[in-house]
């Protein structure tokens, strides 16, 4: 049984480089919101030492627009369709997915509870997957932020809610200054950040989330190599998103994918998914010996 490889959304464009979109298990589309957007003033990228902030801001043609002039498109890639969608209210998420049910085309619907570059809807992210509930029977992916306070806890929530999994994780706001003027380097001065430095704390949300509900997990943030894609399995992951690796390796799907393998074999597992929760199991173990996190028992003076 293979981990499925798919890309975090707004990482690639698939219209323009189809030949990326089909090395996946599985496209995930741009967030696409009820009404068409502009997004966010430039500039809105910048390099830092470990990673790339963005401030796109939810570009995108709006739901008509995808529905007349990019589904139809993507359906050519011949890869399984998920659709990010994100909105401002329960109501823009209602819509949405109400109309995307209406084509067979799309097979599973990604909600974007947690970009950092707008504004939040008032409600919670249960009281929007429960909308998006309403509206659909497609599988829903609820996508949270590493920024919660007790992302276990809305887990729990959005699964309760209608949620049929998760996506682990969104960026993390950030900010990147130039170093001549001191002026923030991104035109709304905060943005979402990703790279290799959001790894540690993607591992941590997947298995806190993975000890807390019996959902399947994608898993992403800072992956680069096989390794680091087996890291999440895991901890919790059933499947893994590419997202930054993609801008300077556009074959990294494939080459991840085979570094999974070799990494997974190399370890004793018959194939990646044989490595699914080890971590969550292994740390069970050792709860239950009495060993802290500092390598000693109860009994002993650390």
């Amino acid at each position: 049984m293979t981990v499925p490889i798919l890309n975090a959304s707004g990482c690639l464009d698939a219209l323009t480089a189809p030949e990326v979109a089909r090395t996946l298990d599985g496209f995930v589309t741009k967030t696409i919101t009820p009404l068409p957007r502009e997004g966010n003033a430039p500039p809105r990228l910048a390099e830092t030492e470990s990673g790339l902030l963005n401030s796109i801001g939810l570009q995108g043609p709006g739901v008509d627009g995808f529905v007349a002039e990019h589904l139809p498109r993507l359906v050519q890639l011949e890869v399984p369709l998920w659709v990010s969608v994100g909105g401002f209210s329960a109501g823009d998420f209602e819509v949405v997915c109400e109309q995307l049910d209406e084509h067979p085309e799309v097979d599973t619907i990604e909600l974007n509870l947690s970009c950092p570059n707008v504004d939040e809807a008032p409600e919670s992210s249960a009281e929007l997957v429960a909308a998006a509930r309403a509206a659909t029977g497609k599988p829903l992916y609820a996508k949270l932020s590493p920024a919660l306070w007790d992302v276990a806890e809305s887990a729990r929530a959005v699964v309760a809610a209608g949620a049929d999994g998760l996506s682990l994780v969104n960026t993390i706001r950030g900010l990147a200054l130039d170093p001549h003027t001191l002026a923030p380097k991104l035109a709304r001065a905060l943005g979402g950040y990703s790279g290799p430095a959001l790894k540690p704390i993607a591992l941590a949300c997947v298995y806190a989330c993975a000890t807390a509900v019996e959902v399947p997990v994608v898993g992403m943030g800072g992956v680069r190599t096989g390794l680091d894609a087996l890291e999440l399995v895991a901890v919790g992951a059933t499947a893994v998103a590419l997202g930054t690796v993609l801008f300077g390796d556009p074959g990294a799907a494939t080459r991840i994918r085979t570094e999974l393998v070799a990494e997974a074999v190399a370890r004793g597992f018959g194939d990646p998914s044989a490595a699914h929760r080890t971590s969550v199991v292994n740390a069970e173990k050792t709860l239950h010996m009495g060993v802290n996190s500092s390598g000693c028992t109860e009994r002993e003076d650390c």
